[in-house]
């Protein structure tokens, strides 16, 4: 038992997907939120910059004395998984669950992947697909606009512009005819209706945010580190921005309100 909070941490509003699914899964834990929406979005920036803000943000995690760290972004997951395999505590991304998601929900073995240009870049999905399964066919594709389109709220299902640019990204993806789609960035499930719906039918969606939540509360009812039934669970956002217009979208991706809860804290560029 351990009533310490779980920590979880994003480049901006994308990893409140694996919030709302870590409180459907885990009713009763505490969980301090961090976005660092002041230096959004992580995607474009060099390999050396998103492992330094990485290490910060776990750092700031840690100074709130988490007894977890789940990376809700696949960017970082992609390129500072060494880093928070080193913390003291238990460190989850969102790669390898998602991977292993995609894998079992294939059934002709042609997967998509749509990430941040980063994530992208990195390889890091093909290779975990390819470990489980290395006669999977894997067809990357960058979509660095779809992470400024949440984060400024163009997210309704009938949204022109963000239907328009999800067009031209899925195109070559959906030519190669791929049964499952992987959301490498925890923001694209906000956006999931458009995504789906250019996608049609027949294209399992796999949300990233989604199986590293519930990864993540398998681990922690294996290790015996849930919360004891009579702590009170709290929650708590921070954030590098305005915490106004944080918590403005954020009751919109949680179903809940986030006022009063969301603080805005310092960091080195913001």
């Amino acid at each position: 038992m351990d009533n310490r909070p779980i920590g979880v941490f994003d480049s901006g509003l994308g990893g409140l997907t694996a919030v709302k699914e870590l409180e459907k899964a885990l009713p009763k834990e505490s969980i301090v939120y961090f976005g660092d929406t002041g230096r959004v979005p992580y995607g474009t920036r060099s390999r050396e910059t998103v492992r330094a803000y990485a290490r910060q943000d776990m750092d700031f995690l840690m100074s709130q004395n988490v007894k977890a760290v789940l990376a809700a972004c696949g960017t970082v997951s992609s390129t500072a998984a060494d880093i928070g395999a080193a913390l003291p505590i238990p460190y989850f991304d969102v790669v390898a669950p998602t991977a292993k998601a995609a894998a079992a929900a294939t059934r002709n073995g042609k997967i998509g992947v749509i990430g941040t240009s980063a994530t992208i870049h990195s390889d890091s999905y093909r290779k975990a697909l390819l470990a489980l399964n290395y006669e999977l066919e894997v067809y990357p594709q960058a979509c660095p606009l779809f992470v400024p389109l949440v984060e400024n709220a163009f997210i309704s299902p009938q949204e022109e512009v963000t239907r328009l640019v999800a067009e031209r990204y899925l195109a070559p993806i959906r030519e190669q005819g791929v049964d499952t789609l992987i959301l490498g960035c925890t923001h694209y499930p906000i956006i999931s209706a458009i995504i789906g719906s250019v996608m049609g039918r027949g294209v399992t969606l796999i949300d990233s945010g989604r199986e590293a939540a519930l990864a993540l509360a398998a681990a922690l009812e294996r290790q015996g580190l849930l919360c004891g039934g009579s702590a009170p669970r709290t929650a708590s956002y921070f954030v590098t921005d305005a915490p106004e217009s944080f918590t403005a979208v954020a009751e919109l991706f949680l179903g809940h309100s986030v006022e009063g809860r969301t603080e805005r804290i310092a960091m080195e560029g913001c």
